[in-house]
C-alpha cells in the first residue's frame, strides 16, 4: 500500500498480548488515514455507553499517509478515544518527529484496548514490539521519563508519554511527545492514565513507499517554495504563534478575567515583542516544517530564572494571560513549562483556573474551599499553584481536575452561567462575540468548544481562498448572516482531511487544495479528485457526529454558554455584542442535511456519504417512518 507500511499493531493490556493487523486500503480510501482511520475502529469497536476511563475504551494513535514523507510538514499523528472530559467522540494530534518516529518501525497505527494490571510501556523498534514493566516510571514527570527511558534504552527511541496528570486521570490530561509538543484537548492523557500506560519508545529506519517517487519530490519542492513566500511564514519565523496575541486584541476577541471582558491593559507586556525580546532563544519547527512556529526560550530574570522550555504558544498565553490576567510573562512561561512537564491541556487548565478566580471572586469559592489561598486573578503565584495541584490532583485541585463543566454542576450558585465549555469541552483563547461564525464553529465542533475543527479567525493570518472551501472570508465579523455558515461547514470538513493526511493545519492554509490533491495522487496512486477529497472530510465528520450522537449527544448541545448567548462584551471593538447563534445553526443544519430537532444526520446525507451502516444505530425504530416518508416523497 502506497503511502503507508499497511500494518498496524494492536495491544491488548489486560493480556498483555500484542498482535499485528493488516491496514485495510478500502478503509484508508474511505477514511485517508489519520483520524478519520482512527474514528472508523473507534466507531466499530467501543460500544455505546463504554466508561471512557475503562477496559472497553480504545485508545487509537494513527498517522496518515503523508506523515513521514517529504510533504511540508507532514508531522501529524492522530489521537481518537471517547473522551473522559465530555463523554462524546475525542480526537487530538501532535507535531514534533514522534509521528514519523512511528511510521519508521513498518506500523501505521497502534490500537490499545483493555487496562493493564500494572504500569507497563511499549517499545517498538523495526517490526518488533514489546511490553515493558513501567513501575519505576510510574509518577515520574514527563521529563524524568524521557530521561529514564533513555537510559534505559538509547536516546535513538523517540518517546512519547504521560506525566502525573496522566496517571491521576486529570481530565484534561495530555500526551506529551518530544516533551513539549501535546496531544492535548480532550484528556487523551487521562484515557492512557486509566489503562496503565506510561509512554510509547519507538526507533526504526524503514522508509514510506510512494506510488511516484519522482513527481512526489517535485509537488513538496514546490510546496515549500510557496510556503517560503507566504506571509504565515513571515509573521510565525519572527514572533511563533503569538504573533495573533496583538492581532486578536486589537479585534476585541481576547477573552479576559474569564471572558467578562476584551480589554487586556497589559497587552504590551505579554504580546508577541515581548515573547520575542524576553524570552526567545531559538526558533525551531516540526519535522519537515519551513514555518518554523516552535519557540526554544529561557526565563532569563525574576523567581523563574533559568528555567526553560518550548513555547508559550498563543493559547497558552491567551489563557494565563488574558483569562487569568496575569501580566507576567516570566511567570507564564513557567505555567507552560509545568504543563508541559506535568502533561496538562494548557488551554483547559487556564480556562479552568479563570473560572475558579471568577468563583472565588463571586464568594462561590471561599478560603475555606481553597485552603487559605486566596484566588484572585492576576496573581501568578496562585496560578502556578492551582497548576500543581490540579496535576496533583491536591485540596481544591480535585474539584479543578475534573474540568469546568463538571466543577460547576458541583459548585451551583449560578457558576453555569460562566462556566465557558462546549459540550464540556473548555473554551481556546478567542471570543466569539468578536467573529459571529466563530460562535457556530465552538457550538457545532464534534470534539465540543474548539477552534482547529473551523478556525474562523484565520482571517487574520491566512488567505481562505487558497483552502477547499467555496467562499473565503465573512464579510462583516460582527453580523451574523446565515448565508455564510457554509465557510464554517467547509472548513470543517478541510480541517479533517488535514488531520487524516497527517499535514499541519497552518501549512494547510498556505496550499492550494490541487496541491493537497496532487500529493495523494503523487503518494498513494489513486486516481482522486478534489470532490473526492472534500466528501471525505465530511464523510469523517459525519461519523464522528454519528459516533456522539450514539453516546447521547443532541441538538440541544450544540450551544454555547450563557455569557457568550446573553452577555454583551462590555468594551473593546466588539462591545455590545453576544453572539446570534439560532439564526446560523438553523442554517448549518439545513446544509449539513442534520435534522434540526436532534441533532442527527438525516439517512439521506448518510446514505451520500456512503455510510449506510450507521444509519440503524442513530435513527433506531424512527428509521422505518422515515422511509416511508421518503418514498411518500419521491412519489410526489
Amino acid at each position: 500500500m502506497f503511502g503507508y507500511h499497511g500494518k498496524i499493531l494492536r495491544v491488548n493490556l489486560s493480556e498483555s498480548r500484542i498482535t499485528e493487523e493488516e491496514l485495510p486500503e478500502d478503509m484508508v480510501r474511505k477514511y485517508l488515514g489519520g483520524g478519520g482511520v482512527a474514528t472508523r475502529y473507534l466507531y466499530d469497536e467501543v460500544v455505546a455507553g463504554a466508561d471512557p476511563l475503562g477496559a472497553e475504551n480504545r485508545l487509537i494513535f494513527m498517522t496518515g499517509p503523508l506523515t513521514g514523507t517529504a510533504s511540508p510538514s507532514a508531522a501529524r499523528y492522530s489521537v481518537v478515544a471517547k473522551s473522559p472530559l465530555t463523554g462524546i467522540w475525542a480526537q487530538a494530534n501532535s507535531g514534533g518527529d514522534w509521528g514519523p518516529a512511528l511510521k519508521r518501525t513498518g506500523y501505521d497505527g497502534i490500537i490499545f484496548e483493555g487496562v493493564a494490571l500494572k504500569p507497563v510501556y511499549l517499545v517498538i523498534e523495526e517490526d518488533r514490539a514489546e511490553l515493558k514493566d513501567a513501575a519505576g516510571l510510574w509518577g515520574q514527570s514527563v521529563s524524568e521519563t524521557y530521561r529514564s527511558i533513555h537510559a534505559e534504552l538509547g536516546d535513538r527511541f523517540n518517546v512519547t508519554c504521560i506525566g502525573i496528570a496522566g496517571e491521576n486521570q486529570v481530565k484534561y490530561a495530555a500526551i506529551m511527545n518530544n516533551q513539549h509538543h501535546a496531544v492535548g484537548r480532550c484528556g487523551m492523557g487521562a484515557v492512557m492514565g486509566s489503562k496503565n500506560l506510561k509512554a510509547i519508545a519507538v526507533n526504526g529506519r524503514k522508509p514510506v513507499t510512494l506510488a511516484d517517487p519522482f513527481a512526489f519530490a517535485k509537488s513538496a519542492r514546490k510546496q515549500y517554495d510557496m510556503l517560503n513566500q507566504a506571509i504565515i511564514k513571515i509573521g510565525f519565523e519572527t514572533f511563533g504563534t503569538n504573533m495573533m496575541m496583538d492581532q486578536v486584541h486589537a479585534r476585541g476577541g481576547l477573552p479576559v478575567k474569564n471572558w467578562q471582558s476584551s480589554n487586556c491593559s497589559h497587552i504590551d507586556e505579554i504580546g508577541a515583542i515581548a515573547l520575542y525580546e524576553k524570552l526567545l532563544e531559538e526558533r525551531t519547527g516540526c519535522f519537515g516544517c519551513n514555518l518554523h512556529c516552535n519557540r526554544r526560550t529561557r526565563i532569563k530574570s525574576g523567581p523563574y530564572q533559568g528555567i526553560k522550555g518550548e513555547g508559550p504558544h498563543y493559547e497558552t498565553i491567551a489563557v494565563f494571560g488574558g483569562m487569568c490576567f496575569n501580566d507576567n510573562l516570566e511567570a507564564i512561561a513557567n505555567m507552560s513549562y509545568l504543563c508541559s512537564d506535568y502533561g496538562l491541556d494548557t488551554i483547559s487548565t487556564g480556562n479552568t483556573i479563570g473560572f475558579a478566580m471568577e468563583c472565588y471572586e463571586k464568594g462561590i469559592l471561599t478560603r475555606t474551599d481553597t485552603e487559605g489561598m486566596e484566588l484572585k486573578f492576576g496573581d501568578p503565584a496562585a496560578t502556578i499553584e492551582l497548576v500543581h495541584r490540579i496535576a496533583r490532583r491536591e485540596g481544591i485541585g480535585d474539584l479543578l481536575a475534573e474540568g469546568v463543566m463538571r466543577a460547576s454542576q458541583k459548585l451551583g450558585g449560578g457558576s453555569e452561567d460562566f462556566a465557558m465549555h462546549v459540550k464540556g469541552l473548555e473554551l481556546p483563547g478567542y471570543d466569539p462575540r468578536a467573529v459571529q461564525l466563530a460562535g457556530l464553529a465552538y457550538a457545532t465542533a464534534n470534539r465540543g468548544g474548539d477552534h482547529m475543527t473551523g478556525y474562523v479567525h484565520g482571517p487574520a493570518l491566512c488567505d481562505y481562498s487558497l483552502l477547499v472551501v467555496d467562499e473565503s472570508q465573512p464579510k462583516d465579523r460582527l453580523v451574523a448572516d446565515p448565508e455564510e455558515v457554509r465557510i464554517v461547514k467547509d472548513l470543517e470538513d478541510t480541517l479533517v482531511v488535514f488531520d487524516c493526511l497527517g499535514i499541519c493545519k497552518f501549512v494547510g492554509f498556505d496550499l492550494p487544495a490541487s496541491e493537497l490533491v496532487n500529493s495523494v495522487v503523487y503518494g498513494l496512486g489513486w486516481d482522486f479528485s478534489l470532490d473526492e477529497l472534500k466528501m471525505s472530510g465530511e464523510r469523517v465528520y459525519n461519523l464522528a457526529r454519528a459516533f456522539s450522537i450514539r453516546e447521547g449527544l443532541t441538538a440541544a448541545g450544540d450551544t454555547l454558554p450563557r455569557r457568550l448567548l446573553e452577555q454583551p462584551l462590555p468594551d473593546g471593538p466588539a462591545r455590545g455584542h453576544v453572539v446570534q447563534l439560532a439564526p446560523l445553526l438553523d442554517a448549518y443544519y439545513e446544509l449539513r442535511k442534520w435534522d434540526k430537532d436532534s441533532g442527527r444526520p438525516k439517512p439521506a446525507k448518510l446514505e451520500q456519504l456512503g455510510l449506510m451502516d450507521i444509519i440503524p444505530d442513530i435513527w433506531g425504530h424512527q428509521l422505518g417512518d422515515l422511509m416511508t416518508e421518503a418514498i411518500s416523497n419521491r412519489g410526489r
